[in-house]
Formats: structure tokens, C-alpha cells, sequence
């Protein structure tokens, strides 16, 4: 019987990093498209039938190049960093909640906040070990925004966790029957997105990776089949952070269409922040994490505290 369980564990990982893989070469091709619409411009549409092929075509062309390799750089840390990314981007899909075999667990909300503290590692060993002062920089930028927003957004799925009284994420199926979430606490709802948009570097945050002052942030010296990785990684936690929102605040129905209905839809509000809104200033991002998000999240905290406790004394 436990050989079973592993095989079939094995079987529905295997499974579901597959669906995940292809949802992210499409979630590529939808961004791109809906940014030539934001900006009044073709997307890709040119492989295949309207651009369908494009991901795929894209992966081939990055894979077949040549992989940098900077003289200067410490080899082995620079060489697995976008393999130990990847991996934990995929890893943390664990928690997703399976009725059968292993794969949902009692404490799941404690081992994504693991994951979520791991990733920072892969970005600053990544920035560290090119051995580049434009590289490092982003590693240090990136160190600092997600150690900034990681608070906030602990203290408010803290906040929910509260009201279902358990780390398991299918109480969030049950308690959200009749109600979701998002109606009684929209402030909370609309503080964690954008602390999820910090938490994967993403417009208006992306300050690891910003352009203009850095050239492309820790990644720079990346090419080929290492930048592949940390891209690849980066929109596998954009889909991750778009299925959690859709978990704890929009109904926590996984069975039903409606909740890959709702998950598209807030990946794409990912898409349209970034095709609307310019970079923060640096200053002004730590101001709204420590300054307004914080003090948000442990209100919130606070108020689900007491109003469980009152709910139980009267009970």
C-alpha cells in the first residue's frame, strides 16, 4: 500500500508540473498579446494559428543558444541558482489541494511561507555569484523588497487562517460555501495582491530587475537556458500566487470550473497592472510596505482575533 501511495503521489506531481509548465508558456503568450492591445501594436501572432505555437518556439530558440558562461563568476552557485529557483517554484505547488494521496497536507500554509523565504536565496546567490556590480545590486534589491512585503503578506494570510482555525488550505472549501472572503475584507484582498506582485517582482515592484537603472537586475548575466530557468520560475509564482488569491478570498471551490475561470482572471489583472501602471520609486515602496500594508495586516489580525473569540464565548 505505501508503494502504491508513492507511485500515485509521484504520479499526481508529475502530473500537475506538466499543467503547470504549459499554463505558463500560454500565460506568456497571453501577456504578450494583451500588452500589444495595451499599447496599440501586434502581439504574436505570426507562428501558427495566432500565435499559439509562440511559447514553444520561444523555449527551442533559448534552449538551442549558446550558455554564457562570465570567467569571474563562481561557477557551481551561478550554474544550479536557476535550477534551485525552478525548483522551488515548483515545489511549493504542493499545497494545492488534492482530496487523495499525500499531496494536501494539515500544515500547507506553513510550507509555502518556507518556499516563499527560500526563493529569496536563488535571487540573491544568483545576483552574488555573476560576479557584476548591476547583478548584485538587483540581489540586494530584491532581498530587501520580498524580506519587506513577506511580513504583510504573512500577517494577512495569517488573518485568514484564523477564521478557518487550521494551516490546511481545504478549510478554505468549507468556509467558503456561502460567503467568499473578499466580501468582508476587500482591504485585506487588494493589500495582499500587491504584496503578491512584490513577492514575484512584478510592474510596479520589479525594482530587482529594473531596466532603466540596472539593465536587467541580478539576471543580466544569464542567457540561454539559465535565463529560461529564472523565467520560467518567475511566471510558475505569478499562476501559484493567482491560484492562493483565488483559494482564500474568491471561494475555495477547486472542483468546479469557475475557479480556473477566477484564477485566469487574476492572472491577467497581473498582465494589465503591468501594462498600466510605472515603477515605484524605491523610497516609496519600503514607505507602503512598513508604512500601510503593515499596520493593515495586523489590524485585520487583530479584528478576526477578537471576532473569533466573541463567536466562540457565544457559542
Amino acid at each position: 500500500m505505501m508503494f502504491y501511495d508513492l507511485f500515485m503521489f509521484s504520479l499526481n506531481f508529475i502530473l500537475l508540473v506538466i499543467c503547470v509548465l504549459i499554463s505558463v508558456a500560454f500565460l506568456t503568450l497571453l501577456e504578450r498579446s494583451v500588452l500589444g492591445y495595451i499599447q496599440i501594436r501586434s502581439g504574436p501572432n505570426k507562428v501558427g494559428f495566432i500565435g499559439m505555437p509562440q511559447p514553444f518556439s520561444d523555449a527551442i530558440k533559448l534552449v538551442c543558444k549558446e550558455q554564457p558562461i562570465p570567467i569571474l563568476s563562481n561557477y557551481l552557485l551561478y550554474y544550479f541558482s536557476p535550477v534551485l529557483s525552478l525548483m522551488i517554484a515548483l515545489l511549493v505547488w504542493l499545497i494545492f489541494p488534492y482530496m487523495t494521496h499525500m499531496c494536501s497536507f494539515s500544515y500547507g500554509f506553513l510550507f509555502f511561507l518556507c518556499c516563499t523565504s527560500l526563493s529569496v536565496y536563488t535571487i540573491m546567490i544568483a545576483g552574488w555569484s555573476s560576479n557584476s556590480n548591476y547583478s548584485l545590486l538587483g540581489s540586494m534589491r530584491s532581498v530587501a523588497q520580498t524580506i519587506s512585503y513577506e511580513v504583510s503578506l504573512a500577517l494577512i494570510l495569517l488573518s485568514s487562517i484564523m477564521l478557518i482555525g487550521s494551516f490546511n488550505i481545504m478549510g478554505f472549501l468549507y468556509y467558503q460555501l456561502y460567503s467568499w472572503f473578499i466580501v468582508f475584507s476587500l482591504p485585506l484582498f487588494l493589500s495582499c495582491f500587491a504584496s503578491c506582485l512584490a513577492e514575484t517582482n512584478r510592474t510596479p515592484f520589479d525594482f530587482a530587475e529594473g531596466e532603466s537603472e540596472l539593465v536587467s537586475g541580478f539576471n543580466i548575466e544569464y542567457g540561454a537556458g539559465g535565463f529560461t530557468l529564472i523565467f520560467l520560475a518567475e511566471y510558475t509564482s505569478i499562476i501559484f500566487m493567482s491560484m492562493l488569491l483565488t483559494l482564500v478570498f474568491l471561494g475555495g471551490d477547486f472542483y468546479s470550473l469557475l475557479f480556473f475561470i477566477k484564477l485566469a482572471l487574476v492572472s491577467f489583472i497581473f498582465v494589465w497592472v503591468r501594462g498600466t501602471l510605472p515603477r515605484f520609486r524605491y523610497d516609496k515602496l519600503m514607505y507602503l510596505a512598513w508604512s500601510s500594508f503593515l499596520p493593515l495586516s495586523l489590524n485585520f489580525l487583530i479584528f478576526f482575533v477578537g471576532l473569533k473569540t466573541l463567536l466562540f464565548n457565544i457559542i
